[in-house]
């Protein structure tokens, strides 16, 4: 019995590893690590391969940007270069850019930003930081810039959604008969904002 507990362990583990390891592999041989794929008023987004996959931290004049060609590291270039803002918590993971203990509308002292939810008395502005809750893939969620905003849409901009997977994405906004505004997408947590 025990002999086939730790098969099934070391089967188990394998599977795990695998995974990993996959999710650090750049099956998009179109691109490599690194190259430029986008950009939002003159920053530019650099294809990540893998998920998972981790160059380096990158920091400016000693201020953390995150982990290389990740989506935070996008997010946080992006504020820090286009609105000279530095985050009072510089690191952290792409969820926790959302605090579920912050009203609609008030300040994230953590990122010094207004915090909206997904419904939200405020319409989804340009440049608003887009936070996403993980999914069974990505346990860290995903955070992106809005590019772009109509009645009805809404344009995003992001860094590391995956190998095939583009860096502009388009979802639905609606207006409820209170007068809220949703981005039509189930992972979409609340949006951040400049002051």
């Amino acid at each position: 019995m025990r002999k086939r507990i730790a098969i099934a362990f070391f089967v188990v583990l394998g599977l795990y590893l695998s995974y990993r390891g996959l999710k650090k592999v750049n099956f998009n041989s179109k691109y490599e690590v690194g190259q430029k794929l986008d950009s939002l008023n003159n920053v530019i987004v650099y294809y990540n391969g893998g998920v998972d996959n981790v160059v380096q931290r990158n920091t400016k004049d000693g201020y953390n940007l995150g982990l290389e060609y990740q989506c935070v590291e996008f997010v946080k270039r992006y504020y820090f270069e286009y609105y000279n803002h530095k985050m009072p918590d510089s690191y952290g993971h792409a969820i926790s850019f959302y605090d579920e203990d912050v009203l609609d509308g008030k300040i994230n002292e953590k990122r010094n930003l207004i915090q909206y939810s997904n419904l939200s008395i405020s319409k989804p502005k340009e440049g608003d930081l887009l936070i996403m809750e993980g999914s069974m893939f990505n346990k860290y969620g995903h955070v992106a810039i809005i590019s772009k905003v109509t009645n009805q849409e809404v344009e995003m901009i992001q860094q590391n959604p995956g190998p095939f997977s583009p860096s502009r994405e388009v979802f639905k906004l609606s207006k409820t008969v209170s007068g809220k505004w949703k981005i039509e997408n189930g992972r979409i947590l609340g949006r951040l904002r400049k002051q």
